[in-house]
């Protein structure tokens, strides 16, 4: 049985931890310039959402947030929304 309740919250979880993965690699890990353009993606991704998607997709985030036990993913989920322009 899935941990998750549906595939939106299963892709909502693996989208933000992508993004967190990116956002915090280092030189070392992955280059700069590559890492700037998958987080323009991920913002891109969401900003094509509708009005419906966006607080769907908000309201995941809040619930994640809500349940996150690592503070450090837990500070990730509350600025997500602002980050990649959930919010307006």
């Amino acid at each position: 049985m899935s941990q998750y309740p549906s595939l939106t919250r299963a892709l909502a979880e693996a989208l933000v931890d992508l993004a967190r993965f990116v956002e915090s690699a280092d030189d070392e890990q992955m280059d700069q310039d590559d890492a700037v353009k998958a987080l323009e993606g991920v913002a891109a991704v969401v900003d094509r959402l509708s009005d419906s998607q966006r607080r769907e997709f908000q309201q995941l985030i809040e619930a994640m947030t809500e349940t996150e036990t690592d503070p450090g993913r837990c500070e990730f989920l509350e600025a997500f929304p602002d980050g990649f322009g959930l919010v307006e």
